[in-house]
């Protein structure tokens, strides 16, 4: 497969732009309605809808996350074509998990413990999500921008340099690290606990299978570059 930007650009004049915008409202569709129903499940919750006033850091983390998404949305629309039904659908019911996870930390603090969190847990989570959005974006400016050949089309890219000299899977890292800091936005041990051991699973699965797929299309090379990074964690794991 072909992966030249250059290659049959008078035919795609005219079927990829309009694909490429259909996509895009599409997925700002769904960005929106994610966002919707994230509120929907602080509020609910809370138990209240103007709780958000009176707390600062839980409204930079949501803030943030919006902008982190609506970025993340941009940079993905350059590499995608299409998205249809079927696959919006499905995107929409990987997102339950993160609903339950912004609906658990506000109930657990408010019925269980009472009260307010520390501050300077409020901090702690804000620069968790903070950094992980920083690799996150990071990663996908090095894939989308620096892939060897210029290959824009492809995810499959075997990069070494930049932050994927040190992990293997930054992007994920990433997204599990602004995920974990939303239970510190509360002082939620146990969502934290539950969304950790969740996510462990889940991002595992995910690497094991575009590991596997990566060996297959890089062989050695691949298999030399897995032999001298970690997956998530440098010097960890």
């Amino acid at each position: 497969m072909e992966n030249n930007p250059k290659r049959g650009t008078s035919g795609l004049t005219a079927a990829a732009v309009p694909i490429a915008r259909r996509d895009f409202t599409v997925r700002l569709a769904e960005l929106v309605i994610q966002l919707a129903a994230i509120i929907g499940a602080i509020a609910i919750g809370l138990g209240i809808t103007d709780y958000f006033g009176s707390h600062r850091y839980v409204v930079a983390y949501l803030v943030s996350y919006a902008a982190f998404r609506f970025a993340d949305l941009l940079m993905r629309d350059r590499a995608a074509l299409g998205l249809d039904s079927a696959r919006f659908a499905r995107r929409m019911i990987y997102e339950l998990p993160l609903l339950a996870l912004f609906f658990g930390a506000p109930f657990e603090r408010t019925f269980i413990y009472g009260g307010e969190a520390p501050r300077w847990l409020g901090t702690l989570g804000l620069l968790i999500e903070l950094a992980g959005i920083w690799l996150v974006l990071g990663a996908r400016i090095q894939r989308e921008y620096f892939c060897p050949g210029g290959d824009h089309d492809s995810h499959r890219a075997l990069i070494q340099s930049g932050l994927y000299r040190f992990i293997r899977h930054p992007i994920y890292n990433g997204e599990f690290l602004v995920m974990l800091g939303w239970p510190f936005e509360y002082g939620a041990p146990i969502t934290l606990l539950i969304a950790a051991a969740l996510g462990f699973v889940f991002v595992n699965q995910r690497i094991r299978r575009e590991e596997a797929d990566m060996l297959a299309e890089h062989g050695d090379a691949y298999a030399a570059y897995m032999r001298t990074t970690d997956r998530l964690i440098p010097n960890l794991w």
